[in-house]
């Protein structure tokens, strides 16, 4: 389907999906779309929001339901199934390339797709995105001359990120965000949480189960952070049984360590809120 990448050396599939803007823009003197909604040729990565489904907007809601077929991880599909109208290729990391490979196959063939992703894609979900658009790339060019032309159009949805904000009281234009929900080396973004603890608000995407809200204030402190910083860590958030607990920079470094589910008392859809 795409080129092999190493999580620790790369190429990183969210450098793929990059690479550019929009390719249904002609960018010049005045920027112009050049592929309208309603185009086959635009396949739609949308989005759905942190699972509740009052937060789900309208325009993804729409690109799920008219879809031919709908691509994503079984956890993430498993909240709008019963929107969707067309097929659905679910999947998790094993079989996540021939779902793919299968989605950009039919997107090459005419139909019409639709890719779904938790959240807003544009937090920490450019490396499905480019897989996406890796796979609907090689679909076309493997079907040759009766390929349609199709490209990735990113829907932004609801993001838990701005849903933790509110719940923190943490603008965003005084808060440094970085998401560690990826695979790969996480040293360019520990630099930048290092660089700003204490100086701005901070919130975290941790990734489950190495980099966790007790990892990631043990990292914090060991960088000149204040151990009686107020750290909230916000846990499923939007849903019946969201949890929002507060404590300091220290108490929480003290449950550092670990690599598994069962080495925190947190979800792993939590975000950390460290406020300045």
């Amino acid at each position: 389907m795409s080129d092999a990448y190493d999580l620790d050396s790369g190429p990183d599939p969210a450098d793929y999906a990059a690479k550019g803007p929009d390719p249904t823009v002609q960018l010049g003197a005045e920027a112009e779309v050049v592929a309208g909604d309603d185009s086959n040729a635009v396949v739609h990565a949308v989005g759905i929001g942190p699972g509740n489904r009052e937060y789900l907007v309208p325009r993804a809601e729409r690109a799920i339901r008219e879809a031919d077929v709908v691509v994503g991880f079984e956890t993430v599909v498993e909240f709008v199934d019963d929107l969707i109208t067309g097929d659905a290729l679910t999947c998790g990391y094993r079989d996540e390339a021939e779902a793919l490979e299968a989605f950009g196959e039919r997107v090459a063939a005419g139909e019409t797709g639709t890719a779904v992703l938790m959240g807003d894609p544009n937090h920490s979900g450019y490396q499905f995105v480019g897989k996406v658009q890796q796979a609907v790339d090689a679909g076309v060019a493997g079907a040759g001359d009766d390929a349609v032309d199709a490209s990735v159009r990113v829907e932004p949805g609801i993001s838990s990120l701005q849903v933790a904000a509110s719940r923190a009281r943490t603008p965003m234009e005084d808060t440094t965000f970085v998401t560690l929900h990826k695979s790969g080396s996480l040293e360019a973004d520990l630099a930048k949480l290092r660089e700003d603890v204490g100086e701005r608000n901070l919130l975290v995407l941790p990734r489950p189960f190495d980099w966790m809200p007790g990892d990631v204030a043990a990292d914090l402190l060991d960088h000149g952070g204040d151990p009686e910083a107020t750290a909230l860590v916000l846990e499923r958030l939007t849903h019946d049984d969201e949890v929002v607990t507060e404590t300091t920079l220290g108490d929480l470094a003290a449950e550092a360590g670990g690599d598994g589910k069962e080495d925190t008392r947190f979800s792993d859809l939590s975000v950390l809120a460290v406020r300045n």
